[in-house]
Parts: C-alpha cells; sequence; structure tokens
C-alpha cells in the first residue's frame, strides 16, 4: 500500500446515462471538497448528496451529479473511497478525470488497483478476488452463479475449514512430539490419521469436479466436424443468427478454425467451424485438416455433419464416431434417409436429419447439445474450483497428506502436514502470495 489517492472511470467507457468515478486513498474526501467548492464533512457518509461539480482551479462547472463517500475501513479499499455518479456522456467524463488529475498526489489508477488495495487491506481474499474478476467478466446465467457464490467466499471458507482442521491435527501430533513423557491418549492420533484420511478424500472429490467449474468459467468446447461442404458453416452462421463464417459452393471455403461464443440454456459454449476432412494434396488445406482434427481432440463434444450420400462412410471421421459423437445428416430438403439406415446407424450414437437451409430440425440438434451440457450446470450450493492455480495447489496439498499417512515417524509426517497448510495457505492469500498477485490482477479493467 502507498499513501497515493487513486481515480478511475468504474464504469464501461463510452457515452452513457450514468458514469461513475471511484476515488480511494487518504486525500479522496480532500479531493470532493476541492470539486464541490464546500468541505467534505458537510456531506453524509453512506448517503447520496446531489452536489455541483468544479474545476478546482477555475471553478468552472464541470456537472451535477450525486456524490457517495464512504469512510474507510469500512470501504471496498479499506480506504477513504469517493464515488461521483455523473452524466455519461465523453465530455464530463473527460472534465472530471482531468480536473482530478490537477489535485496535488492523486493519480490515475493502474488496472486492478482498486481490488488490490482491497485484497491488501483484508477486505478481500485471493478467491475473492478471482470470483469477483469473473463475475466482471460473466456471460451467462451458470458464470454468474459461480462466480458470485466465490466472490462471497464460498470456495475460501472451504480451503479455510481444510485449513484449520489441518492445524488442529499437527498440533497433535507435535504434542506427541514434544511432549513423549505425557502419554497422548492412543485415540486422539488415530484420531488425527482418520482426518487425514478424510481430507484427502475430500479433496481429491474437489479435485475430479475441477474440470466441471473450469468449463463453466471458460466454456464447454463443442467442435464441429465433417468432410467440405457439408454445411458445418452454414449452421454455424445459423446458431449465430449473423454471418461468422464464409459460405460458398467451392469445397475447402474454410481453412482455419472460426469460434462462436454461445449461451446454450445458461451455460458458455464455444461452438467451432472447422476445415472439411477429405483427401487433399494442397498444404494450406492440409493444415487447416490438421488443426481440425486438433480441435476435435481438445472439445468437449464433437458432432459431425455429413450429407445423406456420406453418412455411412465417414474416413477419417470415424474414429469420432466411436467415441459416441452425434452424426447429424444435413441437406435433407435435397435427400435423405429411410428409417431402416436410420436405425441402423444409430448404433453408434444419436442420428439427426436437418435441413439448415430450412431449419427443419436444428431444434432437435440444439435441444441434444443443450441435454449433453446440462451435467456441467452448476450447483448453486456447490463451490467448485475454477483455475489451474487452485487445482495444482489442492493437488500437492493432497500428495502431502497422502505422504503423511505413509509416514511411520510423527516427526516427517508433521512435516508433510505444515507443507499442506503453507500450500491452502497459498491458496487463500494468507502466505507467499506475492509472485501470485501479477497473475491474478493481469485481467482487470482500469476503475477495479
Amino acid at each position: 500500500m502507498t499513501d497515493d489517492t487513486i481515480y478511475a472511470l468504474g464504469s464501461a467507457a463510452g457515452r452513457a446515462g450514468i458514469a461513475v468515478i471511484r476515488v480511494s486513498g487518504p486525500r479522496a474526501f480532500a479531493a470532493l471538497g476541492l470539486l464541490t467548492g464546500a468541505g467534505a464533512e458537510r456531506i453524509a457518509a453512506r448517503q447520496a448528496v446531489l452536489c455541483r461539480l468544479q474545476d478546482p482551479i477555475t471553478k468552472e462547472g464541470l456537472d451535477t451529479a450525486l456524490v457517495l463517500k464512504f469512510p474507510g475501513p469500512k470501504s471496498f479499499t479499506g480506504e477513504d473511497v469517493v464515488e461521483l455518479h455523473l452524466h455519461g456522456s465523453h465530455a464530463v467524463v473527460a472534465g472530471v478525470l482531468e480536473a482530478l488529475g490537477t489535485i496535488d498526489r492523486l493519480r490515475s489508477a493502474d488496472a486492478g488497483e482498486f481490488t488490490r488495495r482491497a485484497f491488501y487491506a483484508g477486505r478481500m481474499d485471493l478467491t475473492e478476488v478471482e470470483g469477483l474478476a469473473d463475475l466482471i467478466e460473466a456471460e451467462t446465467t451458470a458464470q454468474r452463479r459461480q462466480a458470485l457464490a466465490q466472490m462471497q467466499g464460498g470456495l475460501a471458507r472451504q480451503f479455510t475449514d481444510w485449513r484449520d482442521r489441518l492445524i488442529r491435527a499437527v498440533a497433535h501430533v507435535e504434542a506427541d512430539i514434544d511432549f513423549p513423557e505425557e502419554d497422548v491418549p492412543d485415540g486422539v492420533l488415530a484420531g488425527v490419521r482418520r482426518d487425514l484420511a478424510g481430507l484427502a478424500d475430500a479433496m481429491a472429490g474437489a479435485l475430479a469436479a475441477t474440470g466441471m467449474g473450469e468449463r463453466i468459467r471458460n466454456g464447454v468446447r463443442i467442435a464441429l466436424l465433417g468432410p467440405p461442404n457439408a454445411g458445418k458453416s452454414s449452421l454455424l452462421n445459423r446458431l449465430a443468427q449473423r454471418d461468422v463464417a464464409i459460405v460458398s459452393h467451392l469445397a475447402g471455403t474454410t481453412r482455419d478454425v472460426i469460434e462462436l461464443r454461445l449461451d446454450l440454456n445458461g451455460m458458455a459454449v464455444i461452438l467451432s467451424d472447422t476445415a472439411g476432412i477429405r483427401d487433399s494434396r494442397d498444404a494450406i488445406e492440409q493444415e487447416g485438416m490438421r488443426r481440425a482434427l486438433a480441435e476435435a481432440e481438445r472439445a468437449d463434444l464433437c458432432v459431425l455433419l455429413v450429407e445423406a450420400a456420406e453418412a455411412q462412410n465417414l474416413g477419417r471421421l470415424q474414429r469420432f464416431r466411436d467415441s459416441g459423437s452425434a452424426l447429424i445428416i444435413n441437406k435433407i430438403d435435397k435427400m435423405s434417409l429411410d428409417e431402416e439406415k436410420i436405425r441402423l446407424l444409430s448404433h453408434d450414437g444419436p442420428v439427426f436429419q436437418i435441413s439448415v437451409a430450412t431449419g427443419t430440425g436444428v431444434e432437435a440438434v440444439l435441444a441434444w447439445l443443450e441435454a449433453q451440457i446440462s451435467p456441467w450446470h452448476c450447483d448453486p450450493d456447490r463451490v467448485l474450483m475454477t483455475r489451474n492455480r487452485h487445482r495444482q495447489g489442492i493437488m500437492r496439498c493432497e500428495a502431502a497428506l497422502r505422504r503423511a499417512l505413509g509416514e511411520t515417524l510423527p516427526e516427517l509426517a508433521a512435516e508433510e502436514m505444515r507443507l499442506a497448510i503453507y500450500e491452502l495457505g497459498r491458496l487463500t492469500g494468507r502466505v507467499d502470495v506475492e509472485e501470485l498477485l501479477d497473475v491474478v490482477f493481469q485481467d482487470f479493467c482500469i476503475g477495479k
């Protein structure tokens, strides 16, 4: 923390009905007094007051705004904070920001600096900071629910509970080490082992669900695969309700992976249109196919799109069909398959007949996709780990506990337990976090 007082636009840039400028630091109230031309003490804490704002030097009027002040430490940053709710024109916002810049010992905030100050003041831990960042970026209902639960301390409470239980367990083990002449009841040390095993199992369960949390945060990846001119790009455009990909009667139009982000029943989905798979000697087309297959390998779900004539001869795509991918037969307005052929094809997984051109059958495909991603929906009562940082930390914790359970010497077991406590402390920001801060705050916007 520094003695600087910082300011920034806290709302989105651009013309709007309302814009919010935030000021935080020891000179926040002095700056408010200079902007209003009256003592800031006349403005009651945590009450919106209508004030005329002026340039501190020229006294020229800048706007009439609602002003709020929040004395520290009961503020977002833990410092004195002022919020100015202005009319949201570019001229008004620029004028007020310029006026703030003329005040001694005020400076423009860096990205994420308000939240960083909140962390240093103990107003938030690192998992709550990450939850706030995710909430700002949330695009779907599931992302909002998960981010809000994390920002409100759900994940921190889980980590803190595990840490507290480990501290108690270490205390019992160290009592046995430090006071060997005092008999520690056998039941106490046996209870420690049971607690360690329970904690290790709980962490293993949390790790198993980490993929769910990361998919909610980052999006479920769905790859569209098929030969050229099957209609993949046309389907992408229909789902997007706009022209995302180039559509042409010429084969091989799509040469790269084109991604479309969708909100599918509250879940973030990344739908990828890929290059057509066929035999080709064209170097660029071969690279496009390589990227298409690589995208399919990392996707959570693959969908094969073909015309009726190619439905029974998938060639290089057969391995994805064998793993349960859906088969979509497009252009049924021109040619479709009879029920017997559909029944035979259905042995390998679901089959849909559609016409992207007319929209026939597309709703059924969407309903199937929603059913496939429903297992990843966020349970409001369950807080999931959402980042690789969480997963790696808990993996190290679990490994340390498993090693502790395998130790015969209590001194070595206690050391492994202390290592697990340290890793849990790093996750919430209790210990040794300086090297993590730039990573945590790198995606924050100015003003937050």
